[in-house]
């Protein structure tokens, strides 16, 4: 019975692996968050200047207990690189205009 006890009290290592192609990475400079009352989804996008169509990148899609577990790691995670890097200052406001990379419309 000890065994048992022993087996269950010890926590079981999870073996992640990730591929090459997952390991490069996917830029993004901008993510759009929708949710219904079943999960929370996350597309990335990659919007370039003068290219006035952006295609998403990854679209993440999970539990709404995972999405604030999410959220927690990144304030704890952003917490910590401003202890160590200083401030991240962030934009007023971001704005993309509508006729983003065409040409300026004229009166």
């Amino acid at each position: 019975m000890a065994n048992q006890k022993d087996q269950k009290s010890t926590p079981e290592q999870l073996n992640i692996e990730i591929s090459e192609e997952v390991a490069e990475g996917t830029y993004s400079n901008l993510a759009i968050i929708t949710h219904s009352n079943a999960e929370f989804i996350t597309d990335f996008v990659n919007v370039m200047p003068g290219n006035p169509k952006s295609k998403v990148k990854a679209r993440i899609i999970m539990t709404p207990m995972h999405a604030k577990r999410l959220l927690n790691a990144l304030a704890d995670n952003i917490h910590r690189f401003e202890s160590e890097h200083g401030e991240i200052r962030d934009l007023d406001s971001i704005e993309i205009p509508l006729n983003f990379g065409g040409p300026a419309a004229e009166a």
